[in-house]
């Protein structure tokens, strides 16, 4: 998932007239942005492999094992509102660095939650991963926006995204051979309590040492940002203003569209990730072990990669809104595709949903905004609190799979979704067009 666009920011116009400690700082605190971009990237989408590995290392039910996407994802709800409001109050490094430390603490917890194999340990370490990884990402954007000319904000911004699917596409599929392994799931039925709980803690075992150390880089990259916190102190973060978000909500109908859309978009392309081990591992699709689909879920992620490197120069082929109907129709498509045939055909069509996905994010987000003038900012913080769907989709796609016994008829959940995507994209461009 790409990051999410955030509100703008009141910036010094002429910070060049800054000195020249500032301006190096400037500089540093930039590439250290990118580098942030690239690495939670990977530790967002991750957790489609812990999906797949807590299924198998707990003896989990589709919808149990999708909590994982519920526990990270209901923090974007629980914490963007307070995260805005926070970083009004310590400006945009000190904002940084207080994501970077809730990042690393949540890190940390894995730890004993892997020593005691404990599902529900995970789930609450996930919860607080989401919560630093918001903060991070109530920041993240303007910042990328305020270090440098503002003519070229779009540029970096594009620049930085693309850091963001690399590491996606790189942490995915290296995490595919650490975290899954080719250990063969234990038998519940024949074996002990104490076995079962010995094979959990050595299977947990990989992932307390990950994240351990995903802490402990988390603490380094806080330090490095408080030695450089006065490097944008030329710029003012916008105050949070919450009156009259209720009523844009209720009243505008481009938002209202636009937050179901982002909340459709972010619960399908997430359903789909998240299950693609259990998808591709089933007999009459792919029959892979964890490992092999694990690292095809990195594909997934790649797909996304290339589409929005192709992005500029499709946008500038059509509307927006026909953009975005024709993207969401080939989801459509390939999700029909993959539901009714078998092998390698049916596993590749849904791994190719991936591409379909790359445009839409922006997309809806641009269309779910426009013309709000100064209420912008507030239509912004609608649709990313609508990210949210990425917790309710996939356990949704879960429930199915379980009800039904078929994980095939599951695609429904990301079709409809996708449907009302290609609803919003049609009805986004007759309005241009009038």
């Amino acid at each position: 998932m790409a990051l999410a666009p955030n509100v703008a920011t009141s910036a010094d116009p002429n910070p060049a007239g800054r000195s020249g400690k500032s301006g190096g700082g400037t500089l540093v605190v930039l590439i250290l942005a990118f580098a942030v971009f690239f690495l939670l990237g990977g530790v967002t989408n991750i957790n489609d492999l812990l999906v797949g590995k807590f299924k198998s290392m707990f003896h989990l039910t589709h919808a149990q094992a999708n909590l994982v996407q519920m526990a990270f994802f209901i923090a974007y709800a629980a914490f963007s509102i307070p995260a805005g409001i926070i970083m009004s109050k310590l400006g945009y490094i000190r904002t940084f660095v207080l994501g970077f430390v809730l990042v690393a603490a949540a890190a940390f917890l894995f730890v004993p939650a892997s020593a005691a194999a404990s599902y529900p340990g995970f789930l609450a370490a996930l919860f607080c991963i989401g919560a630093g990884i918001t903060v991070l990402q109530v920041a993240m954007n303007p910042v990328i926006t305020t270090l440098g000319p503002i003519e070229t904000s779009h540029s970096r911004l594009t620049f930085a995204q693309a850091f963001n699917s690399i590491g996606v596409f790189l942490m995915v599929y290296g995490g595919a051979t650490f975290l899954l392994g080719d250990s063969k799931p234990l038998d519940p039925e024949t074996s002990t309590e104490a076995q079962i709980q010995a094979y959990r803690v050595a299977e947990g075992a990989s992932i307390g040492t990950a994240y351990m150390w995903l802490g402990v880089l988390m603490l380094v990259i806080a330090a490095v940002f408080w030695i450089f916190r006065g490097a944008l102190d030329h710029a003012k973060a916008d105050d949070v203003k919450l009156e009259g978000t209720w009523s844009l909500l209720t009243h505008n109908r481009r938002v209202q569209l636009g937050a179901l859309c982002i909340f459709t978009y972010v619960g399908a392309e997430v359903a789909i990730g998240s299950n693609l081990i259990a998808y591709l591992g089933d007999p009459s699709v792919m029959g892979l072990g964890m490992q092999d689909a694990g690292k095809l879920v990195a594909i997934y992620w790649l797909g996304a990669l290339v589409g929005r490197l192709l992005g500029g120069f499709i946008l500038r082929l059509a509307k927006p809104g026909r953009v975005l109907a024709t993207f969401a129709a080939g989801a459509i498509s390939l999700i029909i595709l993959s539901a009714v045939t078998t092998g390698a055909l049916s596993g590749w069509a849904l791994i190719l949903v991936g591409f379909c996905n790359s445009l839409m994010f922006p997309t809806i987000f641009s269309l779910g905004t426009e013309g709000l003038g100064e209420r912008t900012p507030q239509g912004s913080g609608i649709l990313c609190t609508a990210i949210v769907g990425g917790a309710i989709v996939p356990y949704l796609f879960g429930m199915v799979a379980d009800v039904s016994g078929n994980i095939r008829l599951a695609l429904a959940v990301p079709l409809i979704c996708y449907a009302i995507i290609a609803g919003f994209g049609l009805w986004a461009a007759r309005r241009a067009t009038a």
